[in-house]
């Protein structure tokens, strides 16, 4: 490692060694400045260990709350303002989000998605995920920093973009959750979203969970329409159905009493803080991500 360090790091290995992307590194040299500074014998250049310091010291910033612009020219040699006490920043809101108790990955997870920084909230969500199971990755490492995110968005209008990042890998993440190759249901379950309802994470979050108990699922997504539920309910005749809605606009359940659940017997779930009103009869709400899975399998008779 001391070798490599004295004749240079690669743009790879030095992505790799700070955990971004290789154009992350490029758009730092491109845009503040902030490059590699030694040209190898075949005019390739190369990061010198000075680099690297420079490097890791911007990352570190922005981590922290500094716009990268500022961080570079602090880790080039000027001077920075320290981000606000507050965690207000640069009248954005603030770099930081507010996670409580939560536990140091959920906070790392916080600051990779502040930083957009994929390839690290990526890479740490499906290590927790096979690590600790997709139960316990959900409730104290996604939920956590998700819940925050969404308070900031509805009290600022501010990082939208952060809540779709963190979105997106959450849902590559499950999604790469590895089928049951044997499974103990005889009849599938069925997951949907609401009519209208876009908000589709929990119904991958329930499926990798179920598939991690040897449970096969067939996932419909979001928005899927009244009509198309009832038909795919009557093609496949699974043994239950779960339907989330997230939102107060999509959680009136007065047509879950119109699916077709008789014929064999369905077992009709619903989740999520959207549902208003009574729900018909026979139909269960779990409230938590575990709460489903074992609703399910009582459904399935597995319980």
């Amino acid at each position: 490692m001391a070798e490599e360090l004295d004749e240079g790091l690669s743009v790879g290995a030095l992505a790799r060694r700070l955990g971004v992307a290789t154009s992350t590194l490029r758009s730092w040299d491109r845009r503040y400045g902030i490059g590699p500074s030694r040209r190898s014998g075949g005019s390739h250049r190369r990061y010198t260990p000075q680099d690297v310091l420079r490097l890791q010291a911007m990352q570190k910033l922005i981590l922290d709350g500094v716009p990268p612009a500022e961080a570079a020219r602090s880790a080039l040699g000027g001077e920075v303002a320290a981000p606000p006490a507050d965690g207000r920043a640069h009248g954005q809101g603030g770099r930081r989000l507010a996670l409580g108790s939560a536990d140091a990955e959920a906070r790392r997870l916080a600051r990779a998605a502040m930083a957009m920084d994929e390839p690290v909230a990526y890479g740490l969500l499906r290590t927790v995920i096979r690590r600790d199971g997709v139960v316990n990755a959900w409730n104290e490492v996604v939920t956590p920093v998700l819940r925050s995110v969404g308070e900031r968005v509805a009290r600022t209008g501010e990082c939208v973009e952060v809540e779709h990042l963190l979105s997106a890998q959450s849902l590559v993440c499950l999604a790469e959750v590895p089928k049951p190759p044997v499974t103990r249901n005889a009849r599938p379950v069925l997951l949907a979203c609401a009519p209208e309802e876009q908000h589709s994470l929990p119904v991958y979050a329930l499926a990798a969970a179920l598939a991690e108990a040897g449970i096969a699922s067939r996932l419909l997504g979001a928005r899927t329409p009244a009509k198309a539920l009832a038909d795919a309910i009557e093609r496949i005749g699974p043994g239950a159905v779960f339907v989330w809605s997230q939102t107060a606009e999509t959680g009136d359940p007065g047509w879950l009493a119109e699916l077709p659940v008789h014929r064999p017997a369905v077992r009709l779930l619903v989740g999520g803080p959207g549902w208003a009103g009574e729900l018909p009869e026979g139909v269960s709400r779990p409230l938590t991500l575990v709460g489903a899975v074992d609703e399910v399998e009582t459904a399935l008779g597995l319980g």
